[in-house]
């Protein structure tokens, strides 16, 4: 599978994890659950979010990883620099990778290593 198309799904992974903690630990009104979610899910926030994770990563990870920041690309996103980009879509392709193969449970171990250490002010 494509790393694009492993990332394609990887993003809506995050989005989804995103989502529910912030239903679950909020009590947001929609618009504000959206805009606060975004602080964590835009190419910026990815970027940094994978450097907490990125130790933590088995080599196979991070070989899915490296393939998903030199997946090409047609644009880059407005709000993030290339560097950004590349490593917020490798990150997707982690996600959409361990998601596809069954991995949930590596997923959300990831997860929590992010929400736990990402402050989204930054």
């Amino acid at each position: 599978m494509s790393p694009l198309a492993l990332a394609f799904v990887g993003d809506a992974v995050l989005e989804l994890l995103v989502r529910q903690r912030l239903v679950e630990t909020t009590r947001l009104p929609p618009g504000k659950l959206h805009s606060t979610a975004t602080h964590y899910v835009s190419a910026h926030a990815q970027h940094l979010e994978l450097a907490l994770v990125e130790p933590l990563l088995t080599e196979e990870e991070q070989a899915v990883l490296r393939r998903g920041k030199n997946a090409s690309k047609a644009s880059v996103a407005k709000h993030a620099t290339p560097q950004e980009y590349r490593a917020s879509t490798g990150f997707e392709c982690l996600l959409g990778w361990l998601h596809l193969k069954g991995r949930d449970d590596r997923v959300q171990e990831l997860f929590e290593v992010l929400w736990n250490g990402y402050d989204p002010h930054q």
